[in-house]
């Protein structure tokens, strides 16, 4: 977790509000508390992770309480994995709510008992019309809407029907509970929005108890005010519906005293949109029910799961989020910058290591057969504390083979027929004959080496321009290496209003290198460790996807940095 100091957020009108609130004793005795209240119908997104940090870190500056409450009210797509994946994704960012864990189930006969008292004081009714007679009623942003021809039923068929509903009596969609507040305001959610719904399904953590549940708009003001939350915050969405908030917690706190906490207050901040990516959880969702990714935690994926699996973070993303900030317009980050963060993280911690992704074989023909020779090179340069290590060096060795060119242009400096090159680490080689396969292929380089050399002990003078990465064919360590690209080829896949988003999905999102040769510390490396792969990137060793003793490594990202160029403009 990135530090939860004033200065990290004094720009933040969100924290200048609140202490505004606390200098004009709009608290009274409370201290502040804040949520964060997912709906576990899929998995974070990095957007979420916004949410997450602002509310857990304005509670830890003031000294107050953050609690995680999972606002479970439709069963049908609820699943007690996405309980179980939110939890470890909070945990993995750093988030801490102690004991305060809470479900919007908890309180179920809670808000049936103050449905029923807006029933008897004439503030809901049940009404009979169908989801589409209701949205015709309702009205446009010009015309007022119709009041149902239910409206007026007395309170006790109200009452009686409305306990009817619970106990199963009536199919689904066949009856709601709306409030009754005015049909023809000038905000549409103010036109008599429905409260409850029936619904026979089976809840995740209630089981066939209920059959009626709760709308949203209905569920979570009360629920806020239940658990006594100081500042609601939630996305710029809904703003429209705060004086829908309102109108629930003010009931609330004037009909059912008892179960209320803290007048809550609604606060809106801007969602995070992030290029090359989609937010909405109905597309990620289609995303892995239609086998475009693997899974949820696919790494090309935006979730927190698939980030962490990709080899980013819990710093890093705080940090990303730190630079977005927070304010009331939406905007779109760029998904450079979010790269950017874990690559200047990961410059002066990740470990450096030898990989070759697409080998061709390199024999020294002048070194003498069976001879080992360990090399000595820095773990990360310029830091002397994160040590040293050994690499076995030999006759036969793997390089890249985009380092070597049978004709070269001008400016390629790296391996070609009659060229020097130093093997990194070690000595100047120079290339004296290629083999090829029968199809023309080169498949081999026969290379000598001059002894007078050796990097750290170069007594010949010579002066080469290219250094070239390699790894000793007999020490080799094997392993498989996904590299990860942007899940999308446009900026926006959704620009396009004709075509849908997944006619964008990059077709080279994902490339697999199966049997890639290492330098022998990786075999020995922890998994979900981090690495730079000479020249190639920085890589996660995975330990999800890692089975029967083969190590996969992901590319969290390559070298190349859009953004630091963008910032020297």
């Amino acid at each position: 977790m990135a530090k939860e100091t004033e200065t990290a957020v004094m720009t933040n009108f969100i924290y200048n509000m609140i202490k505004e609130d606390l200098e004009k004793g709009v608290l009274g005795d409370k201290c502040v508390h804040t949520r964060f209240p997912p709906e576990p119908n899929g998995y974070l997104h990095i957007g979420h992770a916004r949410a997450v940090l602002l509310n857990y870190r304005l509670a830890k500056i003031f000294g107050g309480k953050f609690n995680l409450r999972f606002d479970d009210t439709n069963p049908i797509k609820e699943e007690q994995e996405f309980v179980d994946s939110i939890m470890e994704d909070l945990r993995w960012l750093g988030a801490d709510w102690q004991e305060r864990l809470f479900f919007s189930s908890d309180y179920f006969e809670a808000k049936y008992e103050f449905a029923l008292r807006l029933i008897k004081a004439g503030k809901a009714y049940v009404c009979d019309l169908d989801q589409e007679q209701i949205r015709e009623y309702r009205g446009t942003l010009t015309e007022p809407g119709k009041e149902s021809p239910y409206r007026n039923r007395s309170v006790e068929e109200n009452l009686d029907l409305f306990k009817r509903m619970r106990s199963g009596e009536f199919p689904d969609g066949s009856r709601v509970l709306r409030a009754r507040i005015d049909m023809a305001a000038g905000n549409l959610n103010m036109r008599d929005p429905v409260l409850y719904r029936i619904l026979h399904s089976a809840h995740h953590r209630t089981g066939d108890k209920w059959c009626i549940y709760p709308m949203y708009d209905f569920d979570h003001p009360f629920s806020d005010a239940h658990e006594g939350i100081t500042h609601s915050l939630c996305s710029i969405e809904y703003t429209d519906h705060r004086p829908l908030y309102d109108w629930i917690v003010d009931n609330a706190v004037a009909l059912y005293p008892e179960a209320i906490a803290f007048r809550s207050r609604q606060t809106e901040f801007a969602r995070l949109n992030l290029t090359y990516t989609v937010m909405s959880k109905r597309k990620l969702r289609r995303l892995v029910e239609e086998k475009y990714v693997e899974s949820w935690d696919d790494p090309r994926m935006p979730t927190i799961a698939g980030m962490r699996r990709r080899g980013f973070s819990p710093t890093s993303i705080a940090d990303f989020q730190e630079r977005v900030g927070v304010s009331r317009a939406d905007s779109t980050a760029d998904l450079a910058l979010l790269e950017h963060c874990i690559r200047e993280e990961l410059e002066t911690s990740a470990p450096r290591l030898m990989a070759v992704l697409d080998p061709i074989k390199l024999v020294i023909t002048n070194w003498p057969e069976g001879n080992t020779e360990m090399t000595e090179m820095e773990n990360i340069p310029g830091d002397e504390s994160a040590g040293t290590r050994k690499v076995p060096f030999s006759r036969t060795l793997y390089i890249e083979r985009d380092d070597f060119m049978e004709d070269p242009p001008k400016k390629f400096f790296r391996l070609a027929p009659g060229r020097e090159v130093r093997l990194k680490g070690a000595y100047i080689i120079q290339c004296e004959e290629v083999i090829k396969d029968s199809e023309g292929n080169v498949v081999e380089l026969r290379c000598s080496y001059d002894p007078q050399t050796k990097s750290g002990a170069d007594t010949s003078g010579k002066k080469v321009k290219g250094v070239i990465h390699w790894v000793s064919v007999v020490h080799a360590a094997w392993i498989k290496v996904n590299l990860y690209d942007n899940l999308f080829s446009i900026e926006n896949p959704e620009e396009e209003k004709d075509v849908d988003f997944t006619d964008n999905i990059n077709p080279r999102s994902l490339l697999v290198c199966e049997n890639v040769p290492s330098e022998p510390a990786v075999a020995a490396a922890d998994p979900g460790s981090r690495f730079q792969f000479l020249r190639k990137g920085y890589f996660y060793y995975d330990p999800v996807a890692t089975k029967d003793d083969k190590l996969v490594f992901n590319r969290i990202v390559p070298l190349k940095d859009s953004w630091a160029k963008i910032k020297k403009k």
